[in-house]
């Protein structure tokens, strides 16, 4: 039963919005300029830097499937994290695609892309991005309502939609006024109670689980396969490389690193940032994940536990003890499709996420009532990490959105106010379509593989066009369209298989891993081959050749 209390932790939560709210808002007067409003004014320093990245990039998405691979795979599912961090902290030492960017005074990576490819390469490359990152953020906002319902133990009609929609508008709200000035300075306030609330909870586990009982647990329901993700038969060797290329490419090319980059003062700086956050990029994996496995080991595998007593009443006794006699982490990996397909949908919902959900359901229980107020400093510091990432996700891709995209249709130079106007419009937008798609969209699957999946539909070509546009001389137009399209089209193609009832075991067949690996060594052939295709343009004559050609004339 939950220890929820709305007078204590209600309160606790209730000042935390306020507090940010006044913040965010405080800071719109000192926008003035476009680049105020999507880049601070280019004034961001290092710790404010790492202290925003850090929040952005841990939401409550963010610890759901890092919970969710701590609860199926153990240690090995931190594995992403730690190829990230690696290469946070290798590519911010060696200046590697970022230096070049940020040397360059390029608002977003496809204005650079305009230099070397063309306008219409910046154009398409702005689409991608935009296709990739909306996609990928759709799914935001449900995750995070789960996730408070679930340990807040509440209960009502459309409850979970009215508190999506209050989050998302508090957000909205100082994003649009503030753009990235109120972003940084609420950044830094979610930071330090995020911080608090994840230091706290941690410590509870370690004290009160164990961390002998953390690692037993693994063992039992993972063996080998929870410490090595190459002997884990549901990771493998497949799963360390796609995930290499994914986190590689995503600190090249991700946009909310890149808009702390391009936030820097300078280059020095915005390196120094991408080394300083490395470390937390792996305890991002790794916190959450110690989180999903105190799940496991607390509440073990059962997934019938999670339907009310009439919905398992309603099965047959046949499935009810094929359901129980499954392992972890696949409740209905016994089950035949035909009684699959026989399953109501909210049962065969809820059994699909079983290993989603187990962390939010076991912090409902865990957290001791004599410690009154912590459950309302947990539920702040997840509001924090979840409204960082969401508004300055929102802020990205809106300012690709104004800076390439809309690039075609501003025939003259608009006016700073009109330029800020427009911003604050495309974000409000963006709100409205993640509100809307976060109510209807179905997620298929593996929460972490369709964030990798849609991501890789911009990162795997805009990954390619950054490498080739710095360090390749002979990369044209012809190989930068190549990419685009071929890193695109993969990606979205398994999307829509694994969508369609009928193509649906054809792509649980390929999976995720191969399909996203496809993406990226397509996306760089396509790049070699496009570029080496068009014909290179001819030699202009030396100046002795060119004045022996006009006497001869």
């Amino acid at each position: 039963m939950t220890h929820f209390s709305w007078w204590l932790d209600g309160s606790i939560v209730g000042l935390y919005l306020l507090a940010t709210m006044v913040a965010g808002i405080a800071v719109r007067k000192y926008v003035g300029k476009v680049e105020h409003f999507l880049l601070a004014g280019r004034e961001m320093n290092v710790y404010l830097g790492i202290a925003s990245l850090a929040a952005t990039e841990f939401g409550i998405v963010t610890c759901m499937y890092t919970a969710q691979f701590g609860y199926k795979y153990g240690f090995a599912g931190a594995t992403p994290g730690i190829l990230q961090a690696l290469a946070m902290f290798l590519i911010g030492v060696t200046g590697f695609c970022v230096k070049p960017l940020r040397d360059s005074g390029a608002m977003t990576i496809p204005e650079l892309f305009e230099r070397r490819y063309g306008a219409r390469i910046r154009w398409l490359a702005g689409v991608v991005i935009v296709l990739g990152g909306l996609l990928n953020m759709g799914v935001f906002l449900r995750m995070g309502g789960d996730f408070l319902l679930l340990v807040t133990g509440l209960h009502g009609p459309h409850l979970l939609e009215i508190m999506m929609t209050v989050l998302l508008t508090a957000v909205a709200v100082y994003t649009i006024l503030g753009g990235m000035l109120s972003v940084l300075v609420t950044d830094f306030l979610q930071f330090v109670v995020m911080s608090g609330g994840l230091l706290v909870v941690t410590l509870l586990i370690l004290a009160r689980v164990g961390w002998d009982r953390l690692v037993a647990s693994v063992q039992q329901h993972c063996g080998p396969g929870g410490f090595n993700p190459f002997v884990n038969s549901e990771l493998g060797w497949e799963f360390v490389v796609y995930q290499l290329f994914i986190q590689t490419a995503a600190t090249l090319t991700w946009q909310t690193c890149i808009a702390r980059l391009l936030a820097a003062r300078d280059t020095r700086t915005g390196r120094k940032v991408y080394t300083g956050t490395a470390f937390f990029f792996c305890c991002r994996f790794l916190i959450p994940g110690l989180w999903g496995m105190a799940a496991l080991a607390v509440l073990g595998w059962a997934p019938l536990k999670t339907l009310s007593a009439g919905e398992q009443a309603a099965l047959p006794a046949g499935v009810q003890a094929k359901i129980a006699a499954s392992r972890a982490p696949d409740a209905l990996g016994q089950l035949s499709t035909e009684e699959k397909r026989q399953l109501p949908p909210p049962v065969r919902d809820k059994l699909e996420k079983v290993s989603l959900q187990a962390m939010p359901r076991f912090l409902s229980t865990f957290l001791p009532a004599e410690l009154m107020g912590l459950l309302g400093l947990l539920l702040a510091a997840m509001l924090a990490a979840d409204m960082s990432t969401d508004s300055s996700y929102m802020l990205t891709w809106a300012s690709v959105i104004y800076n390439d995209i809309l690039a075609p249709f501003r025939r003259t130079r608009w006016s700073e106010r009109k330029g800020i106007l427009w911003n604050r419009f495309i974000v409000a937008l963006i709100g409205v379509y993640l509100l809307f798609f976060g109510l209807w969209y179905e997620l298929k699957g593996n929460l972490w593989d369709y964030l990798t999946i849609t991501g890789t539909i911009y990162l795997a070509s805009m990954s390619t066009l950054l490498i080739a546009c710095c360090y390749w001389k002979r990369a044209n137009n012809w190989g930068a369209a190549g990419a685009i399209i071929v890193g695109a089209a993969i990606p979205v193609a398994f999307l829509v298989i694994q969508q369609l009832p009928a193509t649906a075991e054809l792509a649980r067949r390929i999976g995720p891993y191969y399909s996203g690996m496809a993406a990226y060594v397509g996306a760089a052939l396509a790049m070699i081959v496009g570029s080496l295709l068009k014909p290179r343009p001819p030699l202009a004559p030396s100046g002795a050749a060119a004045r022996a050609a006009a006497e001869g004339g």
